[in-house]
């Protein structure tokens, strides 16, 4: 399997990205994963170092340009041939790469998603799958977590059969109940586009829909899958974030669940709905997050997500 990475891409690159390729390695000794390490040697030197003992399991790609975080993705990419991004999604369309990871520029990545890798056929709008943490274990997965802001009751529709799809080939659930997120338990409840929704969902094959969950919910074990516009599931997520912040690392508070909302340890989400494996990562990943992002992508890729998907959304044949 060969994944690639930009070790470019986030506030602490290139040296966090570097030591989690380390903490990968000495971690996992699957000697059948061969990473791609692109980004400019220059500004890496001083880091790889301390990958020496493990250079059968990685390759430089030289990237001597980059795309910064506020840049505009389609316009970066265009005029940065050479920058980490755009090599990464030029390998990918070759063939080169089984995943590509990125923790850079989101909008870039989702650009180049869309015109590089492109949407399987038959899915309206691909999203991402951010999780959190279940009171008493484990994850919920909400989605869209952000980069449909605005949708349509068929792209919510969609969205849930892409977040049970991974929740049973990647998570191994076997049947994920799917809630839509709403101001109410009561079908009936809500704006026009979860009361379109939810008769869509309540009648749809193939998913475990299990009604409405609101804001109080999405810490409880009542829905795996949890469906909505990017819109409140990026306020969603954000919030979930802050709570660890004010409470873990500001006040110091000590608390195993409270432990688990640090995003650090699912490292980054994939985009569903897109013909390969693409993971994004958050920004401010450190170490620990790029070595759950590798590993992550090649639970994806290992589960044939990707092939599932396919089928599924495959056209009736006439």
């Amino acid at each position: 399997m060969k994944i690639g990475l930009d070790i470019m891409g986030g506030d602490y690159a290139p040296a966090e990205a570097i030591k989690g390729v380390q903490m990968y390695f000495e971690q996992v000794p699957d000697s059948s994963v061969h990473l791609f390490l692109i980004g400019d040697s220059n500004a890496a030197s001083p880091y790889l170092g301390i990958l020496d003992e493990y250079k059968d399991r990685f390759t430089f790609i030289e990237a001597n340009e980059l795309i910064g975080m506020h840049e505009h993705p389609t316009k970066a990419l265009k005029e940065k041939p050479n920058s980490s991004i755009s090599i990464g999604f030029g390998m990918m369309h070759k063939d080169k790469m089984d995943a590509f990871i990125g923790a850079g520029n989101t909008g870039a990545m989702l650009v180049g998603s869309m015109y590089t890798i492109k949407a399987i056929e038959g899915i309206l709008r691909p999203t991402i799958a951010t999780p959190l943490p279940r009171l008493g274990g484990g994850f919920n997965f909400i989605l869209d977590a952000g980069i449909n802001a605005d949708c349509k009751p068929e792209h919510l529709v969609q969205f849930a059969q892409l977040g049970s799809l991974y929740a049973q080939h990647v998570l191994g659930i076997e049947n994920p109940r799917v809630a839509l997120m709403n101001i109410g338990e009561e079908e009936g409840k809500g704006n026009l586009l979860c009361q379109a929704t939810y008769p869509l969902l309540k009648e749809l094959p193939g998913i475990n829909f299990v009604g409405n969950i609101e804001g109080r919910d999405v810490f409880m074990d009542k829905a795996e899958v949890m469906v909505c516009e990017g819109f409140v599931g990026n306020v969603v997520i954000k919030m979930a974030e802050s709570i660890y912040d004010i409470f873990k690392i500001q006040r110091g508070v000590e608390d195993s669940f409270l432990d688990t909302c640090n995003f650090e340890i699912y490292g980054g989400t994939p985009i569903l709905g897109i013909n390969k494996t693409v993971i994004i990562g958050h920004g401010i990943s450190h170490a620990f997050a790029f070595r759950n992002m590798i590993e992550i992508a090649g639970k994806v890729v290992s589960s044939n997500l990707i092939g599932s998907i396919k089928e599924y959304f495959k056209p009736p044949v006439a």
